[in-house]
């Protein structure tokens, strides 16, 4: 495995990927988990050479965010992607990625980057869709993977490669889970036991949601966002943020559960904020991720039903 740490290591790099090989990349802010390495598994299978980067891009975080105490430990990091037989791991530091003459940001507009997260994190997903961007521009994939758990920054990565016509495609991975359904995430590292245990809440009011469209696809959002947050009232450890019914690609609000819908969720659990999601699909399945004894992947479209936080 070939860790490079600089942009021109990587310019030198990439001639050498040759036109008939595909590339698989895998971009990560580090501290690895069962959902990341999903992804790396998924793009060693379907690609000739795989690609992993590991930056803490501080430009997604906002100032009283947890960017200072965010888990660090690259040497763990590096000896987990080694074992996945990944080929090349792109470490560069702050001052290589955005140097003091750095002036340049991806701008976004619409309910996209505005309404749920974007509402609460106003310019977290200029600084992803930037540093994505530029990590697309250095590294030269073939195809890109992302987790579904963030389904708000697949969203605005699909608009992106889209609108911009990048020449890659997107491979969107379900969210694995832990065995009581909590949604992977670098930040449960932060969690005691006892919230960790409490944390399982977020799972559990998806499965009500969900529920509800099973047995009366036509109910109002309302209901639904009533059933669910009585779910969360009743876990003294938990403090809702939001629970939001939205059309998956674009986060436009519905005002009727109806296929395709994406029901999210955020809430604090002591002082971790953590998020989760599941899509309801046209053919009346629906997909809240995979558990960890059971990790498989699905057809990973784009804004589907199909993670790993960045």
């Amino acid at each position: 495995m070939h860790v490079i740490t600089t942009i021109k290591e990587m310019a030198d790099i990439c001639p050498g990927w040759g036109s008939s090989s595909t590339v698989g990349f895998v971009p990560t802010m580090g501290y690895l988990h069962e959902g990341h390495l999903a992804l790396v598994r998924s793009a060693r299978c379907e690609n000739d050479l795989l690609i992993v980067s590991i930056f803490l891009n501080p430009r997604q975080f906002g100032p009283h965010e947890d960017l200072e105490c965010y888990p660090r430990d690259l040497p763990r990091d590096l000896h987990m992607l080694e074992a996945e037989g990944v080929d090349v791991v792109f470490a560069p530091g702050i001052d290589e990625m955005y140097p003091k003459s750095y002036v340049t940001s991806v701008e976004l507009s619409g309910p996209l980057v505005e309404q749920a997260e974007g509402r609460r994190r106003p310019h977290h997903f200029r600084g992803v869709a930037t540093i994505v961007l530029k990590l697309f521009h250095l590294v030269q994939p073939s195809r890109a993977y992302f987790g579904q758990k963030d389904a708000q920054q697949v969203a605005v990565i699909s608009r992106m490669v889209e609108d911009l016509h990048l020449p890659l495609s997107l491979r969107i991975i379900a969210t694995v889970r832990e065995p009581d359904g909590l949604a992977l995430s670098s930040r449960n590292s932060y969690l005691t036991a006892e919230q960790h245990l409490a944390a399982s809440v977020l799972y559990r009011a998806l499965l009500v949601g969900r529920r509800l469209f099973e047995c009366h696809p036509g109910k109002g959002v309302a209901a639904v966002v009533e059933a669910m947050t009585e779910t969360i009232a009743a876990e003294p450890l938990a403090h809702l943020d939001y629970i939001e019914v939205r059309d998956p690609q674009s986060f436009l609000p519905l005002e009727v559960l109806q296929a395709p819908a994406l029901l999210t969720i955020a809430a604090h659990i002591g002082s971790v904020r953590l998020i989760d999601n599941v899509v309801l699909r046209a053919d009346g399945t629906w997909d809240t991720g995979r558990m960890k004894s059971n990790a498989r992947e699905n057809d990973g479209s784009p804004g589907s039903s199909s993670q790993g936080e960045k």
